[in-house]
């Protein structure tokens, strides 16, 4: 069974240089903020160089910075997971994820919300698009919505495939995080999104954002450049999308159970 990212610094920390031990060590205490910043982020915060963090990773036998950050954004969403519960009434629900969030999660406009909600549960497929910083964002909600429903889909971090998005029907709903400094990507997706007849739902700091004005449906994550507003936000929709279809939802968390029980995916 492969480590956890708290094991396996335990396992390193010894043959790790001064400066990647202060890595390390901010790491095991910030999971969260090492899984959201960029290598650059964690440097500053850490007080060494880029290249240390890139370097910390090799250390540590992975492929790369990319691999750490995985396996510490997996270890983050699990504990995460064991704190939320399954069954708080939508608003009740809305209102509870905030607190955590308070500073960065603007006041939610209740019809946008709804509309956004009712297109993701009715519609064939989810496609979500978020690219560089914010595509950490756009995984967090394609994992979570994927305990949801089905046929779920997710951009790259640097792009996408026209080949996936030539599937998209009118039935289709496509999200698109963008904040600033907006992508090229994330107006490309869109574009093409509404060329296919999907209806497009932005989270983005203003409606009037270059993704903001051609979405059928734009959920604001305030002015904050910070990508807890992403997140903060994306709690609130995977919250209400449970609470409003929550008997498929609820069937599709009892199977993957079994499977994870199955296969051993969990230890507790």
């Amino acid at each position: 069974m492969k480590q956890s990212f708290q094991e396996l610094i335990k396992h390193k920390f010894p043959d790790l240089s001064r400066g990647q031990k202060k890595v390390a060590e901010f790491l095991v205490n910030f999971t969260e903020k090492g899984s959201l910043y960029t290598a650059g982020q964690i440097g500053k915060e850490a007080g060494v160089s880029e290249t240390t963090v890139i370097r910390l990773a090799y250390a540590l036998g992975l492929n790369g910075f990319s691999d750490l950050q995985e396996l510490m954004r997996k270890e983050w969403l699990s504990s995460a997971e064991s704190k939320e519960s399954a069954s708080k009434p939508a608003a009740d629900s809305a209102a509870e994820e905030k607190k955590p969030f308070s500073e960065w999660l603007s006041p939610v406009d209740e019809k946008d919300l709804s509309q956004a909600v009712d297109a993701l549960i009715k519609s064939d497929q989810v496609y979500i698009a978020g690219f560089r910083e914010s595509h950490t964002a756009a995984y967090w909600l394609y994992y979570k919505m994927n305990q949801l429903r089905n046929h779920v889909l997710l951009s790259f971090p640097t792009g996408f495939l026209l080949e996936t998005l030539c599937n998209l029907t009118s039935e289709s709903a496509v999200v698109v995080f963008s904040l600033p400094r907006y992508t090229k990507e994330a107006l490309e997706v869109a574009q093409q999104a509404k060329k296919q007849g999907a209806k497009v739902i932005a989270i983005t700091d203003r409606r009037l954002s270059p993704v903001g004005q051609i979405a059928d449906i734009t959920l604001l994550a305030g002015t904050t450049e910070h990508i807890l507003s992403l997140l903060a936000l994306s709690q609130v929709v995977i919250s209400s999308m449970q609470k409003r279809d929550e008997k498929t939802a609820g069937k599709r968390q009892e199977h993957l159970e079994k499977l994870y029980a199955e296969q051993g995916i969990f230890l507790e």
